[in-house]
């Protein structure tokens, strides 16, 4: 024992501080009998064997002397990381640095900061820099000097994740599934294989032992699994837990109760909204929100914004168009998500007809009220603040479910104030319609107002045909006016219908015509470059605007006051442009300006769409220009009359012929021209909203038109000879259509409000062809024709539209309707879905306009 002491205390001097166990390694020459003398070693190859090192009996350089009995490196300890060779020319043994080790990979942290492969590798550095360099424990070179980059542990991620996911799919008949809970059972699976030991741990040594197993050793500056460390060990103590393995592998472990997976929002139109992600769990990723599919995050909608970290979505001044579904979701986890259904309350808007009239004993009397609102309110009815239901009788009835008070034979008593009130749960809203039962020979103050109030010239039809104008009563079905073509405007020399030099007689050429706030009808006369001003109260023309070439469609924008015009700039359209006339309903000396709504394409507009405002809806803030032969939508801002943005409509092949507007949700339905075949394409839906495509509108095809409430989508497709009508919810949601078959060829549509259901509607449409009208009950899908209305105008009579046969409805309470044929105009009565007289010697009247209760 004396002697293997010794041997240790020489080993350490010569070697440095040597833990026991590798001492040993070198003690193997030198056996001690049982009476403690020493014997001559035996000649063992491997006696001084390095760890995973060569032999150091053994040189490189030189063979052995076999025929020595010894060799000079026979009892020569060298230390790690170091062999004995045989000099060449002294024949003596010299220790050296190995050449290599043997390749063996269970990788140590060198006290210089480097990770070495294996021990062997530490100590044969340690001899070749010739400084002492120690393992440590601490391990920090495991992942501290490390050239791998987070692209490449990226890509490290996902081959440890591919490796697994090949092993968990095999010799199942299904296919990878690539929800959230399916990567976390392959994370499960791959951490469950590194935590050997079973300690919901990993640590380094179980990492080298994966490494080891899996040939996964590193080669250049590439990751390894080290780099789990590097990155993802929060807390660091050099081990993963679960939870860090699932950082690691992008696995979070988001919550979402079911109870809250779908959320319904309620909130009052014209208030601002916030809506707020339920989706937690520990360092959660962004939150995404959509909106039909189209993320909302980065459009940079002035009235939506998200709020980031918050994770809530902030709508400021919510409207009907807000209606509908959002969803949120972390980004990379769209298989958990939430939806919000935002429903947006309005409440009730009411208006009564008349707002005072006076009747004579023994005649009828009735008071009409119509409201709107989200949800669809109730109607009730007070005669001087006592409800009225009470004194229901044969001579006092509620019509058209309560939205109607009817009075017969009149009588001094009803004399009174009727309150109709509007109720629903967004609030109330109220009017009054003031009656008065008078003697004819009394001239009360009551009378006198109601007749200044100007309904002697209002609830007329304005009838534009080549002999100028004619302004009919439809109830008596008189002519009132006649405007003639050689009249002049008041007070100037210019005429109605000034004589061309090519016609003999003096005539007209109308087009196009809107009512603007019962003030004014703007007319154009696409043959003279001008519109025409017709003032109501006087039924006199009495101003013309000049516009570009061959004016030919107008619409008032009640929003913003301004008449839109597009101008064909020849009978070819081969320079059409957009004007604007501004302060439509002021008595000013009106002109037109072109709007920069097309920059300086004018040459390719084709048309131009703005969507009518109601009771709900009343104010119309953009509208849509149309290019010819272009597959886009040209979203334009009314007030600025400057392009907003462009609506790509080139995914789905389609060329945009006409549209129409839903507030509900806030969506357009989009016609688009057949294809180079022929072939009719399916509508599509356009969230304005987003100003992105939501998709087709099932396999429906042709033109559409929306009732005045938005809750009705009508249209019609002449090719196949369909009506197809579908109902939009509050919350614009488009049901399934059903379908009316018709071989009319439909010119024109009208809608009516019912005169036997509440909040309903029918459709009135003409035949571009044919003789008779089509009249629909929207609510039920009851169909009547009224026949006799005599042959239209022909198509090549009517260059201006594809409508050469339009049907005009009189206003929110009217009751009757006009269509004109070739040679005289038809008044129908609505009520009654029938003829109420026809007006003859009106030729081609195929502009009309209704003055009135709208």
């Amino acid at each position: 024992m004396l002697l293997a002491g010794t041997l240790r205390s020489r080993a350490m001097t010569a070697a440095g501080c040597w833990t026991a166990p590798l001492l040993l390694l070198g003690l193997a020459a030198i056996a001690v009998d049982s009476e403690g003398q020493g014997r001559p070693p035996h000649r063992v190859f491997f006696r001084f064997r390095h760890e995973d090192g060569i032999p150091s009996s053994f040189s490189m350089k030189e063979p052995l002397d076999h025929g020595s009995s010894t060799s000079p490196c026979e009892h020569m300890y060298c230390g790690l990381g170091r062999h004995c060779v045989v000099h060449h020319e002294t024949g003596q043994g010299l220790c050296q640095c190995l050449d290599f080790c043997k390749p063996h990979y269970k990788p140590v942290c060198g006290s210089d900061g480097k990770l070495y492969q294996n021990h062997c590798e530490l100590h044969r550095a340690s001899c070749l820099r010739r400084h002492q360099i120690t393992i440590l424990h601490s391990q920090e070179c495991f992942y501290e000097d490390d050239d791998c980059r987070l692209s490449d542990y990226t890509l490290l991620k996902t081959k440890i994740l591919d490796r697994h996911s090949r092993h968990m799919w095999t010799g199942s008949s299904g296919t990878p599934d690539n929800s959230i809970e399916a990567r976390r059972q392959l994370v499960d699976l791959v951490f469950e294989r590194f935590d050997a030991d079973g300690d919901r741990e990993v640590d380094i040594s179980e990492l080298s032992q994966v490494i080891k197993q899996d040939g996964l050793t590193k080669e250049g500056p590439e990751c390894t699994l080290f780099d789990l460390l590097k990155f993802n060990d929060v807390d660091h103590d050099k081990r993963l837990t679960r939870h860090e393995f699932y950082k690691a592998f992008d696995v979070l472990l988001l919550t979402l109760a079911d109870h809250q997976k779908f959320m319904v929002r309620t909130v009052t139109a014209g208030q601002s909204v916030v809506l707020t992600c339920d989706i937690s769990g520990q360092a959660k990723p962004p939150i995404l929100w959509r909106r039909n599919h189209q993320y909302l995050n980065n459009l940079d909608l002035e009235d939506i914004k998200d709020f980031g970290d918050d994770s809530s979505l902030y709508i400021t001044k919510v409207t009907t168009a807000h209606a509908g579904n959002y969803t949120c979701h972390a980004d990379g986890y769209d298989q958990l998500f939430q939806t919000h259904s935002l429903q947006v309350d309005v409440p009730p808007v009411i208006r009564v007809h008349p707002e005072s009239q006076a009747r004579e004993p023994g005649v009828t009397a009735s008071l009409r009220c119509h409201a709107d609102g989200v949800p669809r309110p109730e109607l009730s009815w007070l005669k001087n603040g006592v409800d009225i239901t009470s004194k229901l009788s044969k001579q006092l009835t509620l019509q058209a479910n309560g939205s109607e008070v009817h009075i017969s034979n009149v009588h001094f008593e009803d004399t009174g104030a009727y309150t109709c009130i509007a109720s629903s749960e967004a609030g109330v809203d109220e009017d009054i319609s003031s009656l008065f039962v008078e003697d004819s020979a009394r001239k009360t103050l009551a009378n006198i107002l109601w007749r200044e109030e100007g309904l002697g010239i209002g609830n007329m039809f304005y009838i534009f045909y080549e002999d100028g104008i004619k302004v009919i009563h439809p109830v008596a079905c008189e002519i009132q006016r006649h405007i003639k073509p050689s009249e002049k405007l008041l007070a100037l020399q210019e005429e109605v219908c000034p004589l061309s030099l090519i016609d003999k007689v003096q005539k007209c050429t109308w087009s196009s015509a809107v009512n603007v706030q019962d003030k004014f009808i703007y007319v154009t006369q696409p043959t003279l470059d001008r519109v025409l001003v017709v003032d109501i109260q006087s039924q006199k023309a009495v101003q013309t605007v000049r516009t570009d070439p061959y004016p030919v469609k107008l619409h008032y924008d009640r929003s913003h006051d301004q008449v839109w015009l597009l101008s064909w700039g020849d009978a070819q359209k081969n320079y059409p442009t957009l004007q604007v006339i501004t302060q439509a309903s002021g008595r000013v000396s009106h002109h037109t300006v072109h709007t920069q709504a097309i920059g300086h394409r004018f040459d390719r507009v084709d048309d131009f769409f703005i969507p009518e405002s109601n009771l709900v809806a009343d104010h119309v803030r953009f509208g849509i220009v149309l290019h010819r032969n272009e597959p886009m939508l040209h979203k334009v801002d009314l007030e600025s009359m400057s392009s907003v943005r462009n609506i790509s409509l080139r995914e789905f092949s389609c060329v945009p012929r006409s549209l129409a507007y839903t507030h509900l949700g806030g969506y357009y339905f989009v016609d688009c021209r057949p294809d180079s075949t022929g072939a009719t394409r399916p509508q599509l839906i356009v969230d304005g909203v987003t100003d992105s495509v939501i998709g087709q509108n099932r396999d429906v095809t042709g033109t559409p038109h929306v009732s005045p409430d938005g809750r009705y989508l009508v249209t019609v497709d002449d090719s196949d000879g369909l009506m197809r009508i579908q109902t939009i919810s509050d919350h614009g949601e488009v049901q399934d259509p059903y379908d009316i078959h018709t071989n009319l060829h439909i010119s024109g549509l009208a809608f009516q409000r019912s005169f036997t259901e509440l909040h309903q509607y029918n459709v009135f449409g003409s035949s571009g062809r044919q003789t008779d009208l089509l009249f629909v009950e929207l609510s039920s899908g009851k169909v009547k024709m009224i026949k006799s209305l005599k042959e239209p105008v022909k198509s090549s009579e009517w260059p201006w539209s594809s409508g050469n046969r339009v049907v005009v409805s009189s206003g929110m309470f009217g009751q009757y309707l006009a269509s004109p044929s070739r040679e005289s105009l038809f008044i129908l009565d609505g009520r009654l879905s029938k003829l109420n007289c026809e007006i003859t010697e009106v030729a081609r009247g195929n502009v009309v306009v209704w003055v009135g209760d709208s």
